[in-house]
């Protein structure tokens, strides 16, 4: 297959050349070829890995930039998204769990791919299947730095060489996880939670043998606890420049630290939002990404004159991007009424994909209301030309440390072609909008989020937008288990309910969960369930469960580790005990589903579960 702007995925999906008049539009967006920023080999750059849904399920693709050539490199049932590849090109490791449920071990296989029969080889032997804690890979092709979580010995890190054992050179209850490696090998830089704030992590530099070259902590001596987060090791020979992401100006911005001399270079960009960066491959700047009140852009920072300069970007969502070795920047673009492409400041279309296009959608428009804890940016979509009041699709973003933007999104944009205006809540609890807003939710858990929903929820209903009578709540992981407590704490708020992977029993989930999550929600409520049970009942949707009187929708994979089955049977049985008008489905899959079919079934499933309760 030969490349000039762009090149396609080497799969058996049909290349339509006709115009497709049976397929909904809304399904088309499901369906259509998607692929990821491609990952390259620092010391081989023309080599490449990229994920793609062109064969109708999510899984890894290797391309050679110089031939143009691409295969597939994984193909299982369930999908695969979790590959690195070796800075020298030479190998492309990837997680293997089991249907999804996120507990397994990393195999790797050569770039060009084996023998025709053979199965990749473990990557790590010694070591047993566990829940991944990052992964940074040596460029002489040997050493590899594994992070492994369990709920035996929670996390370790592990120094696995070639020829020999792996070696534990990090162990620890609370939760951490594998930085990057440097340049030669010979430091290791860690995140982790030693102090017990799972939000906020501090940085601990490694030698090879696990001892300490230094540490950074912006979780102590202050009123309010800081986050650190490692951005790599500079990419040059002998350099011990590391990248950090801080805090220390209520937003996340970076700083350049070098770990052997101690000295911090802290940028001062100046920009309103949350800034992350990486280095360009020769070490002279970085590449910072910008992110402000759901849209993002792009800049070149030169560390010798400290110039910041724009590096054009349409308007919209760059959800990752990358410098290359000839100074042009790949990205991942979107915006909510267009799909997302793979796009060079060269001009070119990096990747392209065969087969059917995706259908755009309607523009979003930006609110902000006044809440309980300060302005709430809401997005919003409607049908174009049609007049409120609407039925309208309450979609709550999951995380909570997420937020939604002004990118393309085929749920959303399913509703929109039915009928429904969308609204899409940016609430206390969320990234890009300053640390303290991300913060605010500690110890009344859901509960505040679900004030600042329903002060935009009072809006979008005196504005005229949405019809009060016909309101729905949804939202996956976190926002499904915001689903389920609202329909609980505001019974007469919402017409329907549609839950996927949700919390739904906190304890129980607690106790299921794995072991990051833990940590997570001891940080969240202050404790665990047996410390802090009042917190817990005060958050669980399981504690208002008699008050629910809309009919619920729930989804659910059966092999999920975040959002376990048990306690989601737990919230089922006592709406079944009461006669609640429920609907549940179960997949065989984790949080959430890799496979296209499955996908569109689901959103099928809950568009038919609403028009038969609402009539829409």
């Amino acid at each position: 297959m030969t490349e000039s702007n762009g090149s396609t995925p080497n799969t058996n999906t049909p290349d339509t050349t006709t115009a497709d008049t049976t397929t909904p539009d809304w399904e088309k967006r499901f369906r259509a070829p998607r692929v990821s920023l491609p990952d390259w080999a620092e010391d081989a750059p023309d080599r490449s890995l990229f994920v793609s849904n062109a064969t109708g399920t999510y899984e890894l693709y290797a391309w050679d930039r110089a031939s143009g050539e691409q295969r597939q490199v994984t193909n299982r049932p369930n999908g695969t998204t979790d590959g690195v590849l070796s800075p020298d090109g030479e190998w492309i490791w990837w997680f293997d769990d089991k249907d999804g449920d996120e507990f397994g071990v990393w195999r790797r296989q050569p770039f060009a791919g084996g023998e025709d029969g053979t199965e990749d080889e473990f990557a790590t032997p010694g070591l047993e299947a566990s829940y991944p804690a990052g992964l940074a890979l040596g460029r002489d092709g040997r050493t590899a730095v594994v992070g492994r979580s369990t709920d035996e010995e929670g996390t370790t890190i592990h120094l696995a060489v070639a020829g020999g054992p792996p070696v534990v050179i990090y162990r620890h209850r609370e939760s951490a996880g594998v930085g990057d490696l440097s340049h030669d090998g010979s430091l290791i830089a860690i995140e982790h939670t030693e102090h017990g704030d799972a939000m906020h992590s501090a940085l601990r530099v490694l030698r090879p043998d696990g001892t300490t070259v230094a540490e950074l902590d912006d979780t102590k001596g202050g009123a309010q606890e800081l986050g650190l987060e490692v951005l790599g090791f500079a990419p040059v020979a002998g350099d011990t420049r590391l990248l950090v992401g801080h805090q220390r100006r209520g937003r996340w911005e970076p700083l350049v630290w070098d770990v052997v001399s101690g000295e911090e270079s802290d940028l001062g960009l100046g920009l309103p939002g949350d800034v992350s960066a990486e280095w360009y491959p020769d070490g002279s700047g970085l590449l910072i990404a910008h992110g402000f009140e759901a849209r993002s852009e792009l800049f070149r920072y030169d560390l010798g004159s400290r110039e910041l300069v724009k590096v054009p970007t349409p308007a919209g969502t760059v959800s990752g991007a990358t410098a290359r070795p000839d100074g042009s920047v790949e990205y991942l673009w979107s915006s909510s009424a267009q799909p997302s492409s793979v796009r060079s400041t060269t001009g070119a279309v990096v990747l392209d994909p065969p087969g059917l296009r995706s259908p755009g959608s309607v523009p979003v428009e930006d609110v902000w209301v006044e809440g309980p804890g300060g302005r709430i940016h809401a997005l919003v979509q409607r049908p174009a030309g049609v007049e409120g009041p609407l039925p309208t699709v309450f979609d709550i973003h999951g995380g909570p440390t997420w937020h939604d933007s002004d990118a393309f999104a085929a749920g959303p944009a399913a509703w929109v072609d039915h009928g429904y205006a969308v609204v899409r809540v940016n609430y206390r609890g969320s990234t890009g909008y300053g640390r303290e807003w991300t913060d605010a939710l500690k110890h009344r858990v859901g509960l505040i989020e679900l004030e600042d929903i329903a002060a935009v929820r009072e809006w979008a209903v005196g504005s005229g937008l949405a019809d009060p009578d016909r309101l729905i709540l949804t939202g996956g992981s976190w926002g499904g288990y915001l689903t389920l407590l609202g329909l609980g704490v505001q019974p007469d708020a919402w017409a329907l309910g549609l839950a996927a992977v949700p919390v739904a029993d906190y304890v129980t989930a607690y106790h299921d969960e794995m072991e990051a999550l833990k940590a997570m929600d001891r940080t969240l409520l202050g404790g665990t369930p047996e410390e802090v049970p009042e917190r817990f009942e005060a958050s669980s949707p399981l504690t208002y469960v008699d008050a629910v009187r809309a009919p619920v929708y729930i989804s659910a994979g059966v092999n999920d580790p975040r959002c376990p089955i048990r306690q989601i049977d737990n919230y089922v049985k006592r709406l079944e005990a009461r006669g609640a008008v429920h609907e549940v489905y179960r997949y065989d899959a984790g949080h959430g589903s890799l496979v296209v079919d499955e996908r569109i079934k689901q959103v099928r499933l809950e568009l038919e579960f609403v028009e038969r309760h609402l009539g829409v």
